[in-house]
């Protein structure tokens, strides 16, 4: 059986831990060497991952520099053709790995695969679920995002790839994907395979302003990469546009609708159906700026709601 390298980084994340290990080794695939990589947690994190120690390959809690650092430090560690990371607020449905694995062995031409994602709550309610496309180069530089906990990649792509940018803390992700498809083909498989958890203390939330910064700095990589800077050149206007997009939606995340707004208007006027199709930001930005921010948040509640019914 292939060998699956699972990487978990951790700080602090005692609440939602236990669930994200349990996710892994209750697996029904059996060949699976799970590395746990601790930045120093000062909550019951450790207590936790020492419940667990003789079923880890590998588990350490040490001072890191960050998330990219510390998942660098779990790919060094992997033996397995295929690895995956899964951060401790989120967690695998049943199933996952094992059909991860199916897909590889299946396509022996394909270097990483994605699968559907959940999103779910602070209490593990989902709320939303995140089907993806299949997605080429392009698209991926053109910010089509895919849901990280849902995706597997082979070792041999990841190796010549590199690891994570540590540079980058929001985005850092993206980034690889793109990096990895330049080695092959990439897969999307239309299963759910995962969910991540949206909490007040989650990076997506807690520095949601932040997020646009990362897709321009991942442009200006593409633009100085002689592989990348032609396959940008043709779809240029689109990615410029798609960045500016992210960042808007990031922004009215992060509490500055009038920044939004200024995003989302650039986007338009550098590709105007890239803006389109996500009118549903203008539409909430402005919402924002009126001073009906309330009744947004009640339509994304009720959304909510009604997707828990279903």
């Amino acid at each position: 059986m292939t060998l699956v390298s699972i990487i978990t980084p951790s700080f602090n994340q005692a609440a939602y831990l236990e669930q994200t290990i349990n996710s892994v080794l209750d697996q029904e695939y059996s060949e699976i060497e799970y590395i746990v990589l601790d930045g120093g947690s000062l909550d019951a994190s450790i207590d936790i991952i020492k419940k667990y120690a003789d079923r880890l390959a590998y588990w350490v809690s040490e001072k890191d520099r960050g998330q990219a650092d510390a998942i660098n430090k779990g790919f060094a560690r992997a033996t397995g053709d295929i690895i995956a990371w899964l951060n401790s607020d989120d967690y695998y449905l049943a199933g996952a790995v094992g059909a991860a694995v199916e897909y590889f062995e299946e396509h022996p031409d394909v270097v990483l695969v994605y699968g559907n994602m959940l999103a779910v709550d602070e209490h593990g309610k989902t709320f939303n679920t995140l089907t993806y496309n299949s997605l080429t180069l392009e698209d991926l530089l053109c910010f089509q995002i895919i849901g990280q906990p849902a995706v597997f990649m082979r070792r041999s792509a990841l190796e010549s790839a590199g690891g994570l940018d540590p540079s980058l803390h929001f985005m850092l992700d993206h980034h690889l994907w793109i990096r990895i498809a330049r080695q092959g083909k990439i897969l999307h498989v239309d299963q759910t395979w995962a969910a991540a958890r949206y909490h007040a203390e989650a990076k997506n939330r807690a520095k949601a302003s932040e997020f646009g910064h990362d897709a321009f700095r991942i442009l200006d990589f593409a633009e100085h990469d002689k592989t990348f800077a032609p396959i940008l050149a043709r779809v240029r206007r689109r990615a410029y546009a798609s960045a500016n997009r992210v960042d808007s939606r990031y922004l009215l995340d992060g509490g500055q609708p009038a920044a939004a707004l200024s995003a989302w208007m650039r986007a338009l006027f550098i590709h105007p159906p890239t803006a389109l199709a996500r009118l549903n930001i203008l539409v909430s930005v402005l919402l924002n700026l009126f001073g009906l921010g309330k009744l947004r948040l009640e339509i994304l509640r009720w959304r909510e709601a009604r997707h828990q019914k279903k």
